[in-house]
């Protein structure tokens, strides 16, 4: 993740000194070169300024519609029987299907993509935190802690939240490059921002005419989303489970250190004596 996180600031790094709206008529589609280290569109701006400037806007935007997903997906998940029927419809709108209702609702605009994919975005967290939640409530240590007494505000604080942030935590995570594509799709279809605005996906959709002649135009822009995905998968490993003290959920045996101490053996009395089994005698000793 060092690595891949490395090269997409050197990229916005490098980019963001540049106009991405300053015209040159006379470098139009020109090849990669030191000047233009990404090279050029059929105007002439520079596509390392644009994608730089693009990843701005693309990325705080992903992030801000992956935070209020996740919100909104624990929020919701932890309710249960009150979310279940609303999280199965949802999930099966795509976003595409729910940018064209929000687009026709609210009309195309920079925030009407991010509207349309929060909308949809928060559905997959939900499940995934109704399903933590429900094998949380079956564990031994759980009904245990609750036996002792516990309310539910402290199982929420102190037993559920932290079994279920983390691993939902970490499925926003590998979830924000689909969301960053889910923002470049609406933007290629013309649902989002409107030239000359350097989004992500306006400036595939741009390119694309020239995809043959200037393929350098479309590969850069498809290079950093696909560095995006990476940069998400290879960090969300850092996300893991807290261990939480005392937990007896499974019966590995006493921790190591502690001495077992063996039950204490009783004597047999006159009774067991008398009531004991009668052995039988062998043939032999007949």
């Amino acid at each position: 993740p060092l690595l891949y996180g490395a090269l997409l600031a050197a990229v916005i790094g490098l980019g963001l000194p540049r106009d991405p709206l300053a015209l040159d008529t006379l470098a139009r589609l020109q090849a990669p070169s030191p000047a233009h280290p990404f090279g050029t569109d059929a105007l002439g701006r520079d596509i390392l300024a644009r994608v730089a400037h693009g990843a701005l806007n693309t990325l705080g935007t992903a992030l801000a519609v992956s935070a209020a997903a996740l919100v909104a997906g624990l929020l919701l998940g932890l309710l249960p029987r009150l979310s279940g029927p609303l999280v199965d419809t949802v999930s099966a709108v795509p976003p595409v299907l729910a940018g064209l209702l929000v687009t026709g609702v609210t009309g195309s605009g920079p925030w009407a993509p991010a509207l349309a994919v929060g909308v949809v975005a928060w559905s997959p967290l939900a499940a995934h935190t109704s399903s933590l939640l429900r094998q949380e409530r079956a564990t031994t240590h759980l009904a245990a802690t609750r036996a002792l007494g516990a309310g539910r505000w402290h199982l929420l604080r102190h037993e559920l939240l932290p079994a279920v942030l983390p691993p939902v935590t970490r499925h926003a995570l590998l979830r924000l490059p689909g969301v960053a594509l889910s923002l470049a799709a609406l933007g290629f279809l013309g649902l989002g921002a409107q030239p000359p605005s350097p989004e992500w996906g306006l400036l595939l959709a741009e390119n694309q005419p020239y995809a043959e002649r200037a393929p350098w135009a479309v590969l850069f822009p498809a290079a950093v989303l696909a560095l995006l995905g990476a940069l998400a998968v290879t960090g969300a490993g850092g996300v893991r489970l807290p261990r939480r003290r005392g937990r007896i959920d499974s019966p590995a045996g006493p921790p190591p250190g502690d001495r077992v101490v063996p039950a204490p053996r009783r004597r047999p009395n006159r009774t067991d004596v008398l009531l004991a089994p009668v052995p039988t005698p062998t043939t032999e000793e007949r």
